[in-house]
């Protein structure tokens, strides 16, 4: 079995995006082997013996308390301006079928100026068409979830994705947690969050199609071309999940796990 839990420290063009200050392995996960993927993530790896097991992750995570930044007047990078490694993010991959949506991405958006203006807009779309509920699966396309009008984060980030593609702005899938910091909690259990992130005037800028509004709090546990790469676990063979608790909670300033954690099964 794999897994895709535990964020990394992060950073970002003007310093440190998110630092990791403490972190507990709980159950299985004590021990385990790591190695990390092509995109960067942090991966655990573990031969899961039969019968029941727990394996879980607690941390603080040190991240800015300013919301996502907004940034309307970035540029659109021309194709043959992009870094090599932004290149394999201009193409469709498992769940963004961005060869799909091209004709529709150049009629609603290709006439707007601006990076940030284009992918701002397709968020804008993407809320106006989509309402936020379950109906998708794990094999729903972008563009399945485009044309059921209804979608989970997941899909408005595959959606956002494919989009910026088709308009020749790479993008990626990101996937994390979302603690409810300056808004009105969430009553529905927390689940991992997923969001996008745009490659606009030379570094990756993240963007929200399901909430469409800047966020405090984020933190980013993996990226990849799509749900594919940064699944939280993988199995090879034969497993049911029985339980899974996400939570992300704001925390006092003390930067240590003193409290005693509380038991999540994976």
């Amino acid at each position: 079995m794999l897994f895709v839990v535990q964020p990394q420290d992060r950073l970002g063009a003007t310093g440190t995006r998110q630092r990791i200050i403490d972190q507990r392995p709980l159950g299985a996960a004590q021990g385990i082997h790591t190695y990390t993927d092509a995109h960067g993530n942090l991966v655990w790896r573990i031969l899961a013996q039969p019968g029941t097991f727990t394996i879980g992750h607690d941390l603080i995570a040190e991240v800015s308390r300013v919301p996502d930044p907004v940034l309307p007047g970035l540029r659109k990078m021309r194709v043959e301006e992009l870094p090599d490694e932004t290149i394999g993010y201009l193409l469709p991959s498992r769940y963004v079928d961005s060869d799909l949506v091209s004709a529709e991405a150049w009629e609603r958006f290709g006439h707007i100026q601006g990076g940030w203006a284009q992918v701002q807009a397709i968020c804008d779309h993407l809320q106006d068409q989509c309402v936020y509920g379950y109906g998708s699966n794990s094999s729903t396309s972008a563009k399945q979830a485009l044309d059921s009008g209804r979608a989970v984060c997941r899909d408005f980030a595959h959606m956002g994705v494919a989009f910026c593609r088709a308009l020749n702005i790479p993008a990626r899938y990101v996937c994390g947690y979302m603690p409810d910091i300056d808004i009105v909690p969430d009553p529905v259990p927390m689940d991992f969050h997923a969001w996008f992130e745009a490659f606009l005037d030379g570094e990756w800028r993240t963007f929200d199609a399901r909430h469409n509004k800047p966020r405090t709090g984020r933190v980013l546990i993996a990226q990849g071309r799509d749900a594919s790469d940064v699944a939280f676990s993988t199995t090879f063979g034969s497993a049911r999940l029985t339980q899974m608790k996400v939570w992300a909670d704001e925390t006092d300033n003390d930067n240590t796990l003193d409290i005693e954690p509380r038991p999540r099964i994976f």
